[in-house]
């Protein structure tokens, strides 16, 4: 008679008590989002996604750390490293938001020197007629600037031009038709503010005579150069300026415009 025999069964050790998996997900994703943030942080106008991602970043990489300090997780250094780049994107979150709010305000602040009213007023010469009002104005005589008197502009810079002066152009000159007369008006501008002031945008133009026609410009050796480089505060700057007018012209409107940021004003001038 045959004996039967059960086969054995493998032996398969218990797991031993408090052995748990590793739980290494805060550490990788504290480096995930560390990496991520502090390119955020790099790019301009991206400082928002940097601080809001560094933050996540540093909290996870943190509460990773205590799990690898209590053996729930065995990755402590990718922990750390998340936990730094965390901080570094928080670091650079705030840089890259005092830069882009310093950017915008200075572009605000262009734009708003640009659109603001920059009309100046009359400022009659010594003994002279004209009465203050807007320079370049044209609702009465009263507001019309004369020579000698000056143009004064609130953020105190003021142009004056003077009484203009027959002028004989050399035979090489540019801009003076025979037959014509030539005339030099000489235009003074002071800096009265508190800023040095940049006078190489200055325009100064001319009309002749009743009609209006236009006073072209007149280049040779002495005349013609105009303004250049900055006045300091408390300083003034002066140039010359020659002027091709018909013959029969009784008088010559002169133009001068500051710069970008003012208004142009107009004398009438005498001839």
């Amino acid at each position: 008679m045959s004996q039967y025999t059960q086969p054995q069964q493998p032996y398969t050790p218990a797991q031993p008590p408090g052995s748990h998996p590793a739980r290494n997900g805060l550490g990788t994703s504290a480096l995930v989002l560390g990496i991520i943030g502090t390119v955020s942080g790099l790019i301009p106008f991206f400082f928002w996604l940097a601080g809001i991602l560094g933050l996540i970043a540093l909290i996870l990489g943190l509460a990773g750390r205590g799990r690898a300090k209590r053996g729930e997780a065995t990755n402590k250094g990718v922990t750390t490293f998340g936990a730094v780049l965390g901080l570094v994107a928080l670091i650079l979150s705030v840089v890259g938001a005092v830069l882009t709010f310093k950017a915008v305000d200075d572009v605000v602040t262009d734009i708003n020197k640009a659109v603001a009213d920059s009309s100046a007023s009359a400022k009659p010469a010594a003994g002279g007629g004209a009465a203050g009002g807007a320079a370049g104005g044209t609702e009465g005589k009263d507001d019309v600037l004369r020579e000698g008197d000056s143009a004064a502009y609130d953020d105190g810079l003021e142009v004056t031009v003077n009484a203009p002066a027959s002028y004989t152009a050399d035979e090489f000159a540019i801009g003076h038709t025979k037959g014509n007369s030539a005339y030099t008006v000489s235009v003074v501008i002071e800096n009265k503010g508190k800023e040095k002031y940049d006078a190489t945008l200055v325009t100064v133009d001319a009309r002749a005579g009743e009609d209006g026609v236009n006073a072209e410009q007149i280049f040779d050796g002495k005349v013609g150069e105009g303004f250049s480089g900055t006045v300091l505060p408390g300083k003034k700057i002066t140039a010359t300026y020659a002027f091709d007018a018909p013959a029969d012209a009784k008088d010559l409107t002169v133009e001068v415009g500051p710069g970008l940021d003012w208004d142009a004003s107009q004398w009438e001038l005498k001839l």
